[in-house]
């Protein structure tokens, strides 16, 4: 007995990732899952039909064909995380069909609702618990570390000085000063990216726990007086503080970033807007020339000039907000996604089946529609409705 699992192209603009990748493949061994994908559907990733075809996937006649097919559909950016054009796919869902994928759930409840109105089950991979079972298929995770090291390679292509000490004819290179705040997987990438090509890395982060792996890069570890108790939620996911707090960082922070060539900032709330940590009064001091480079932008930025998707100069300070660092590396971060999800499905399907046991922790917490409802208690609650 079999399962037919379906994967397709992506439509959001921008959008290079597949949900599947063949290194991926793998996975699926003696599991009964069968594979249909939507032709081209790797190409803008790297991966060519024919390699997929070698490893067993069948080739749809078209995307329709495979909504029309498949028990499960597979992607990168489903309806809540594609709101320019994922409503075309919510027509091809139908009623009894499970959709895995990221879906922005605690922001876009419309789209739960719709979800759930048409009878899909969606699981959500940004939901995904932090627990050491989860590990491997923790998606935002493994997005988290290309944003990381992508956003330090951006920071030594836009930076006009070099990052490492160089001994030259010339006299001597002195290194780039670099600020890395949030040390959660991106920071730590980032510092670890910004070590590799040179540069004196600080990092920061409010919970004191991660002093030890800053250091353990080799940067230093910037400490603020500051109280940060309760930093982080059960789920190992941050959590936002007041507004009190803040305030306070930004004061003490202040002096820190006026030192700095290069900031970047990777502080996020899973469904919260990015809290605000450096002013334009903070910007004011740093040195003409430095830069700011901030992954939290598609939250809003951690930086109050931000401007998702743009790149601006305040005072001689470039402010670069970045959207969708992952899909700027297509072919690794695919591969990562597709491991990410090929794990969770691997661990959803029994005997040829697909399997959703409530009561398991990973399928509780990733569950948002099933049964024509919206079942997520923080998604509910996010929509005013009443706990299940």
């Amino acid at each position: 007995m079999s399962i037919i699992v379906g994967f397709v192209a992506e439509t959001s603009p921008n959008e290079r990732r597949v949900a599947m990748a063949p290194s991926a493949l793998s996975v699926f061994n003696k599991t009964g899952v069968e594979l249909l994908m939507q032709p081209g559907a790797g190409t803008e990733a790297g991966f060519p039909d024919a390699e997929y075809v070698e490893k067993g996937v069948r080739l749809a006649g078209s995307r329709e064909e495979v909504f029309r097919t498949a028990e499960v559909i597979l992607q990168v950016r489903g309806l809540g995380a594609n709101p320019e054009t994922g409503a075309a796919d919510l027509a091809l869902l139908r009623p009894g069909q499970t959709a895995i994928g990221f879906g922005e759930p605690l922001t876009a409840g419309d789209a739960a609702r719709a979800l759930a109105a048409g009878g899909v089950t969606f699981l959500a991979m940004e939901l995904m618990p932090r627990i050491t079972r989860a590990q491997s298929m923790d998606a935002l995770s493994s997005m988290a570390t290309i944003s990381g090291y992508k956003a330090s390679l951006m920071a030594a292509d836009n930076l006009p000085r070099m990052f490492p000490m160089l001994m030259t004819a010339a006299g001597t290179v002195a290194p780039a000063r670099v600020l890395v705040i949030g040390a959660g997987v991106a920071g730590l990438q980032a510092i670890a990216t910004a070590r590799r090509l040179g540069a004196v890395v600080s990092g920061y982060d409010i919970r004191a726990a991660v002093k030890e792996q800053i250091e353990s890069l080799g940067a230093r570890f910037i400490v603020l007086e500051v109280e940060a108790a309760g930093a982080e939620d059960k789920g190992g996911y941050a959590k936002a503080m007041t507004e009190e707090f803040y305030q306070r960082q930004r004061e003490l922070m202040a002096g820190v970033l006026a030192q700095q060539n290069v900031v970047i900032t990777t502080a996020a709330v899973p469904g919260r807007k990015a809290p605000i940590l450096i002013t334009s009064d903070m910007v004011a001091r740093m040195a003409p020339g430095s830069l700011i480079v901030d992954i939290a932008a598609e939250r809003g930025g951690n930086c109050e000039l931000t401007r998702p998707g743009e790149t601006v100069v305040s005072g001689g300070v470039t402010i670069m907000g970045p959207l969708n660092l992952p899909s700027t590396i297509p072919y690794h971060a695919s591969q990562m996604y597709a491991r990410n999800i090929a794990t969770f499905l691997k661990y959803l399907v029994k005997d040829g089946k697909l399997a959703l046991n409530r009561e398991d922790e990973i399928v509780r917490e990733t569950l948002v529609t099933y049964g024509g409802e919206v079942v997520h208690p923080k998604v509910r609650e996010m929509l005013g409705l009443s706990a299940v």
